[in-house]
Formats: structure tokens, sequence, C-alpha cells
């Protein structure tokens, strides 16, 4: 069973940048598409980015030209720039095959202003 393991969280200030990584432990192009999602306590877990097996990509319009979503070997990469104080949650990866979805635990982020 394929499994995703994030990386890559923690405190930065605003304005910084950080890396998170979801590996798989398997070969990411099993997966249909690989997503990073984020969620924050009373919110609904948010969509935002991902990338598909062809390498096309999507982000939300709230990250757009911040954050790029990329894949090397097995692992889905988001470079997050230009942190704002509300990019704080708990980032999680999901792959898709088919119909159905895979977790990671999550990794948190928290951005200082």
């Amino acid at each position: 069973q394929a499994q995703l393991q994030e990386s890559g969280g923690g405190l930065v200030q605003a304005g910084g940048s950080l890396r998170l990584s979801c590996a798989s432990s398997g070969n990411i192009f099993d997966f249909n598409d690989v997503a990073w999602y984020r969620q924050t306590p009373g919110r609904e877990r948010e969509l935002v980015a991902s990338i598909n097996v062809g390498g096309r990509t999507n982000y939300a319009d709230s990250v757009t030209g911040r954050f790029t979503i990329s894949r090397a070997q097995n692992t889905v990469y988001l470079d997050m720039t230009s942190l704002k104080p509300e990019d704080t949650a708990v980032y999680l990866c999901r792959g898709r095959i088919l119909t159905r979805m895979y977790w990671g635990q999550g990794t948190q982020v928290t951005v200082s202003s």
C-alpha cells in the first residue's frame, strides 16, 4: 500500500521561505496526481497545489506566484516563498490512484509576523 510522508515544516518569519517534501514509499508516478492541502483549526481543508502524472500543475489563487509544486524521483516538493502569517497551517500531502486517496500525516508550518 502506498504511503506518503511529509517533512520540511517549521517556524519562519513573514517573508521567508520553506521547502516541504512529500516522499512516497513507492513510485510517485503510480499516483494519478499528488496534491498539497493545508488545514487550520475551524476551517475546511484547503487545496494549495497539485501536480498530475503528466506534470500539469494547479494552484490556489492565494498562493499563485509564491508557491511552486514540483516532482523529482519519488518526492513531490512544495517550495513556499514570501510566506505570510495566514499561510500558517498543517500542510498535508495527498496522492490519488483512481478514486483512492492516500494521505500523509502532515507537517506544521508556522509563519510569524
